[in-house]
């Protein structure tokens, strides 16, 4: 991987937008579009967008999770069970 062809500048969008979509959409890699030579934006295909957001969704539920664990907010698995079955007995009646 060159990460000098995931570089491009503005001029280049516009005046090869479906090449750079193809590019994109082909390697699955981000590519940086820069104005004046300093980083403006960064094009991405969507399932590659799709999983990034996923990840970050799933590294925030860890980190809340952690801090949950810090403050001593936390019960066994017993616990969960036992309150999962009641829930679970409650709806059924």
């Amino acid at each position: 991987m060159n990460i000098s062809e995931d570089i491009k500048p503005i001029t280049y969008l516009k005046s090869r937008a479906a090449d750079l979509l193809k590019q994109i959409n082909e390697t699955h890699r981000p590519v940086i579009i820069t104005q004046n030579g300093e980083p403006k934006a960064v094009l991405q295909d969507p399932k590659s967008y799709e999983n990034m957001r996923n990840a970050i969704g799933i590294l925030k539920l860890i980190s809340l999770g952690e801090e949950d664990i810090r403050a001593g907010r936390v019960k066994s698995q017993e616990e969960v069970f036992d309150i999962m079955g009641k829930m679970l007995k409650d709806k059924m009646e």
